[in-house]
């Protein structure tokens, strides 16, 4: 099972998008644990769980270099969820690119 970790200001309005996440990976036969958390939770929360791939929501792009350097020795891809794919909640989307992450494709 590969674990996708949300980003956004307050862990809220990636609710939405998790779930229409964990929806497309049902319809796949995937299995995967996908939750969202505040980016002031991000420290706490890797230290209680393995992260396969860590996604930023557009509000907290600025975010990824720091992101970047903390992660650097785990191993983790980190990128930012596209703009366009947030704002139409497109779960499929963005459950790809984050599958895509995780495999290195």
């Amino acid at each position: 099972m590969k674990t996708i970790m949300l980003v956004c200001s307050a862990g809220m309005s990636t609710s939405l998008l998790v779930t229409k996440m964990q929806k497309e990976a049902e319809n796949k036969a995937i299995e995967v644990d996908i939750f969202a958390v505040s980016a002031s939770e991000v420290d706490h929360v890797m230290l209680q769980k393995d992260i396969d791939v860590l996604l930023l929501g557009p509000q907290v792009r600025y975010l990824q270099t720091q992101f970047e350097k903390k992660l650097k020795d785990k191993n983790i891809p980190i990128d930012c969820i596209n703009m366009k794919d947030f704002g139409l909640m497109n779960g499929e989307k963005v459950l790809d690119q984050a599958l895509v992450l995780i495999n290195g494709n």
